[in-house]
């Protein structure tokens, strides 16, 4: 089956390509969860998003067989939640449960992996419901607003990160998130994954930024995985039979070898049936194939190390 059949017909919204205008109550029906979020900031669609993909989780943890539990994801949803639940697993949640697993795969298997950055809409509660390594450090690229939001909500219910770990917040908005992650004590010398989900993309230019910032920061080797919003490849070619060669274009231009994941697939290696319907992101899983700047810059300075002993042997020769 085609990986891109099931997003022909999503909405074309993303997040942000258009100003849109939320109420501050949102009510899903036909299995979906039935949520009023009362909101602070009215009219915030990056918070409201935030929220939506929360319910998912929330509604998922109290399925009877659940993919994952989070066990904080209700902290930021209404008391009087009702839940109508069907049994096929959602799109979203179905992209969770893989990228959770294989995050702690990854970091569990390779020899000095402690560094994970995960770009999120600010409501992503991995630094607290996953089992992370000790000495992990997890750096947390998100709205800043979204974010003081949730750690606020956490911390009411009194979430704690893994002992021994850490996570460092670093806002979306800074000018420079490459430097801001190196302000945080990120090393691009060291091993590191990196995984997407729920990150406000505006255009498609920004989607390549956070490429960027992942080539340059990423040592040749490591991961980075997660979804992308499926109209960048709709707004980029208009046909959905060339979105996997654009993919691969797209990232291989930065570096990357990319596979596209199927969520049929996805829910059929889980035992899971696929909720019917089209969906907004794109699965994927891409390999850094290229070294990271502080690589460069290490191996700069040997070269230049070693010329400089050699033309001082050289002078002392004569």
């Amino acid at each position: 089956m085609d990986c891109f059949v099931g997003f022909a017909h999503a909405p074309a919204t993303a997040i942000l390509r258009r100003p849109v205008t939320y109420t501050t109550s949102r009510t899903y029906r036909n299995g979906r969860l039935k949520l009023r979020a009362k909101l602070v900031e009215e009219n915030d669609p990056l918070l409201q998003s935030a929220l939506d993909s929360a319910s998912l989780r929330f509604r998922e943890t109290h399925r009877p067989e659940p993919l994952f539990v989070d066990p904080y994801a209700g902290c930021f949803v209404a008391p009087n939640a009702q839940m109508d639940m069907k049994q096929s697993s959602d799109h979203y949640c179905l992209g969770t449960k893989f990228i959770d697993d294989k995050l702690l795969r990854t970091v569990n298997h390779i020899d000095g992996l402690k560094q994970v950055v995960l770009l999120t809409d600010g409501m992503d509660t991995r630094p607290y419901r996953l089992s992370w390594p000790t000495s992990t450090i997890i750096f947390n690229i998100s709205p800043e607003r979204v974010f003081k939001r949730a750690a606020e909500k956490l911390q009411g219910v009194g979430a704690k990160i893994p002992r021994s770990c850490v996570s460092l917040h670093v806002p979306l908005e800074s000018s420079n998130i490459q430097q801001s992650l190196r302000a945080k004590g990120f090393n691009g010398n060291r091993p590191s994954i990196w995984a997407m989900q729920g990150l406000p993309v505006m255009t498609l230019a920004s989607f390549e930024d956070i490429l960027l910032t992942v080539s340059g920061s990423a040592m040749n080797g490591c991961f980075f995985l997660g979804e992308l919003p499926a109209w960048l490849a709709e707004t980029e070619i208009g046909i959905k039979t060339s979105a996997r060669k654009w993919m691969e274009k797209l990232f291989m231009n930065n570096g990357f070898r990319v596979d596209v994941l199927c969520y049929e697939e996805v829910a059929r290696s889980l035992g899971k049936d696929l909720a019917s319907g089209g969906y907004k992101n794109i699965l994927f899983s891409a390999e850094q194939l290229r070294f990271s700047d502080d690589q460069m810059e290490t191996w700069r300075k040997e070269f230049q190390r070693t010329e400089e002993e050699g033309d001082e042997e050289g002078f002392e020769e004569l």
